[in-house]
């Protein structure tokens, strides 16, 4: 059944919600858990699966998504599968850039529709979750569905930040309204005991969506005009089409803006994370790096991730998670903070040249303070520098750094100079 549906992961847009991380590569290459990037999430889900063929549809800052689906997704030559990129391209019939999700499908469709299949399984490329897709696609074509709608149940007070839906006696959805903001008791679905228990009441479209092959061109033939499925697609569809909702109750968060992916990270150090990374059936898939393991002097770790190939002497490292090569001084306190670490090491005799002439080395130094921060990758942060976000901050964005709600995010490969207080 796998063998009959072809993946397309949507890379967002520009992604302006989650900068300075994205400044300089797209929403799908942010680096998340220390060693991950984000698009790696929903490949990994396709993977397990049992779908090894996928698009990934991107259009700003995509070098670093292409250099590391490059080096990362490796099949036999044997294989039919891939994960390709497809750009935005200008071509004879559309001179212009991607307008909205729908439009991203419609413009690489030509590409698409070269493959064989029988169902289109369109994904974000922004999310958090681990998910069976072949139990979603069994029961799309058990209900004899044109469409479905992964929907996971919500609060109150998140339905007002998602596409709502109610559904029929047979899950299938009869009507949509995006971001309720009044009204909310007429959108109340029966989620079931344990999500009611909750307050989890109201039924959220995931983003996640299952196609009928030529249901899906037809659809986007039928109306140019329509650049994006949760607004304008999906509302259209449901009058007239079988759309079924199929809800999902495990973990899954959207990493839309700083807090959230903030939040995402440090979650990951609860001693029963919500979302495991040590699951066996949902494996995680990334680039191969052979790096040494990590080395940890004088530290006292609590809740604490740490990627390979780190040089910790910190005196603690407590509630973060420290990326790959990261590289923290003597006597420096990490609490509450994401490092993602350093895309290289430096030699023995750029350190020495680097220290002869006064400027920081890459990594944190000595003696430094670092709390609610997200230290991007790359940067230099000299010695005895203090970093203490929190609600006292006011948001901003400044040369080397920005704030987001109290968040703190330098910038990547900034150098901050010995003594700098933030």
């Amino acid at each position: 059944m796998t063998d009959k549906v072809l993946g397309v992961i949507l890379g967002g847009g520009q992604g302006s919600r989650l900068s300075p991380l994205t400044q300089t590569r797209s929403k799908p290459a942010v680096p998340i858990a220390g060693k991950y990037r984000l698009v790696d999430i929903p490949i990994s889900n396709c993977l397990n699966s049992g779908i090894h063929r996928m698009f990934v549809l991107t259009q700003f800052n995509s070098a670093s998504l292409n250099k590391h689906i490059k080096n990362t997704y490796h099949f036999s030559h044997f294989s039919k599968a891939f994960v390709d990129i497809l750009a935005a391209e200008q071509t004879v019939q559309n001179a212009g850039w991607f307008q909205g999700t729908a439009d991203a499908v419609r413009q690489c469709m030509h590409h698409i529709v070269s493959h064989e299949f029988d169902y289109i399984l369109i994904l974000s490329g922004d999310q958090l979750y681990q998910m069976d897709f072949k139990d979603m696609i069994e029961k799309h074509i058990e209900a004899e569905a044109e469409i479905t709608i992964a929907t996971i149940p919500v609060t109150a007070k998140d339905a007002t930040d998602f596409g709502i839906l109610k559904t029929d006696e047979e899950n299938m959805i009869t009507s949509f309204i995006e971001k309720p903001k009044t009204g909310l008791e007429d959108w109340i679905s029966d989620t079931g005991e344990e999500m009611q228990g909750e307050g989890r009441n109201f039924l959220a479209s995931m983003g996640i969506y299952v196609f009928n092959r030529e249901y899906l061109i037809n659809i986007l033939n039928e109306n140019e005009e329509e650049k994006d499925f949760g607004k304008e697609i999906l509302p259209r569809a449901i009058t007239q089409s079988r759309v079924l909702s199929y809800q999902y109750e495990g973990y899954w968060t959207d990493i839309g803006n700083i807090s959230s992916f903030f939040e995402a990270n440090l979650g990951l150090t609860d001693e029963i994370p919500k979302f495991n990374m040590f699951d066996s059936n949902h494996a995680i898939f990334t680039r191969a790096r052979m790096l040494p393991p990590s080395k940890i002097s004088g530290t006292t770790l609590n809740k604490a991730i740490i990627a390979e190939g780190c040089i910790v002497q910190a005196s603690k490292v407590e509630h973060a998670v420290l990326g790959i090569r990261a590289r923290i001084g003597k006597n420096t306190v990490i609490t509450n903070s994401y490092i993602m670490g350093s895309d290289r090491y430096q030699t023995f005799e750029e350190i020495q040249e680097e220290t002869s002439k006064g400027n920081s080395l890459i990594g944190i130094g000595d003696r430094c303070y670092i709390n609610n921060a997200i230290i991007d990758k790359n940067c230099r942060i000299g010695n005895d520098v203090k970093i203490n976000g929190g609600d006292h901050l006011e948001d901003g964005d400044f040369e080397l750094y920005a704030v987001k709600d109290g968040i703190v995010v330098i910038k990547k490969g900034v150098a901050l100079p010995s003594g700098t207080v933030i």
